[in-house]
């Protein structure tokens, strides 16, 4: 009965590998960037301790003009994000409506599997699920990034108003936050990567799985061998 149920969603078992192997490879690639030793060498890595040494810094200043700038254009981009995911979010749930139509569309691409209505709302599904998880991201990175800044305008203006103690303590507090939200944001970003390797599953389980090794391809070389990547690991 279950096999049966399965068969009517359009859902092989090429189907279930590429999708096992796609999540894998999702969760692999994350622990590897976030956990493993190997992040030592990435350039999210790299710029943690950069935003110390930027947040050392700039809790021994008296005017913070370029510091707020940089907070500026970092919250920016995480809120642009974020509002662009709901309306990914909302696309999708609209189009899981229109499943029987799209499905008949998907039939003229050239060299794509045929798909049930009901093998299209699960692929639709997964999309939604991933976008859903990348809201999630954005909103906590999004929420970390206002705790940083109010984390720095907590700090005296002037160095000689609180021991360096202190003030370290606080600018180790502003760099943890910021590299919090930074690493949220970066997560937020690969399930974008990883929504567009997902798009492979509407044309066959084998161009799934092509889309998939793509994808972790470009993000190993970004994250770990790109000349970015080199730059800031190189700077003291």
């Amino acid at each position: 009965m279950i096999a049966d149920l399965i068969a009517d969603l359009g859902f092989g078992s090429l189907d279930l590998e590429a999708l096992v192997l796609y999540l894998l490879i999702w969760s692999g690639y994350t622990f590897a960037a976030d956990h493993s030793p190997l992040k030592t060498r990435s350039i999210t890595y790299a710029m943690d301790r950069h935003r110390t040494r930027w947040l050392t810094e700039a809790s021994s200043r008296e005017l913070r003009m370029i510091d707020t700038g940089v907070l500026k254009i970092l919250v920016t981009g995480i809120s642009f994000f974020a509002s662009s995911t709901i309306f990914v979010i909302g696309g999708l749930i609209a189009a899981m409506g229109y499943a029987s139509e799209l499905s008949r569309a998907f039939a003229y691409i050239p060299f794509a599997d045929a798909l049930t209505p009901d093998g299209l709302a699960l692929r639709i599904g997964l999309l939604l699920a991933v976008f859903v998880y990348a809201f999630f991201k954005f909103a906590w990175a999004f929420r970390i990034a206002n705790y940083c800044a109010i984390v720095i305008g907590s700090m005296s203006d002037n160095r000689y108003d609180e021991d360096d103690k202190a003030r370290l303590k606080r600018a180790h507090a502003a760099a943890q936050l910021s590299a919090a939200s930074g690493h949220h944001f970066s997560r937020g970003t690969r399930a974008y990567f990883f929504a567009l390797a997902a798009l492979g599953w509407f044309i066959s389980p084998l161009f799934f799985v092509a889309s998939t090794l793509a994808v972790l391809i470009i993000l190993i070389r970004r994250e770990f061998a790109s000349a970015a990547a080199k730059l800031v690991r190189e700077l003291e």
